[in-house]
């Protein structure tokens, strides 16, 4: 009984601690909770690639390893690519094709692109109503749920988040918000 208490107590204690965390969103359901977080995961991708020096923006950590800056351009043109579900607009001429995600510009102008491509992610979430969520879609040459795609775009977004912390802790920079 005390178990059961115990960890009731840690998933409310951790549940008003996220709830607490998120700005609040003015859309409800599922599209909600992905606009909550993936505005966590913008603000920390900025707040990364912001503190991340200049001269550091070229640093992989091996051979044939995307840089810290080509991470952030192809986090920028895949935000672009995935939000082609939700009638996001079409990337920019450097972020057309996301395989070839190199560093392209400087520090300032890429953090800018990223920013414009998670508002134009938000922005086709945001118009797409709940009832096209269990629409379907081609990407990738497969057909795909706009639903499913959601968790996709969040997962995608996560990995390479965490991608670049350690990249960061590796170059003795502790990310903004865990100061």
């Amino acid at each position: 009984m005390r178990r059961t208490t115990f960890f009731a107590s840690l998933a409310f204690a951790g549940a008003a601690t996220v709830a607490g965390a998120q700005a609040p969103v003015k859309i409800g359901g599922v599209r909600g909770d992905f606009l909550g977080n993936f505005s966590q995961v913008e603000s920390k991708f900025i707040q990364l690639a912001e503190a991340f020096p200049v001269d550091k923006y070229n640093y992989t950590p091996g051979k044939g390893v995307r840089s810290f800056c080509e991470v952030l351009v192809h986090i920028s043109a895949e935000n672009y690519e995935m939000g082609k579900a939700f009638g996001a607009v079409a990337p920019p001429k450097e972020l057309a094709n996301a395989e070839s995600s190199t560093c392209y510009a400087d520090k300032p102008t890429v953090i800018a692109a990223m920013k414009a491509s998670f508002s134009a992610i938000k922005t086709g979430v945001t118009n797409t109503k709940d009832s096209d969520l269990d629409g379907s879609f081609t990407l990738f040459g497969f057909p795909q749920a706009r639903r499913t795609w959601l968790l996709g775009t969040a997962e995608h977004a996560g990995e390479h988040l965490g991608q670049l912390i350690a990249y960061a802790r590796v170059n003795n920079i502790k990310p903004p918000w865990s100061k």
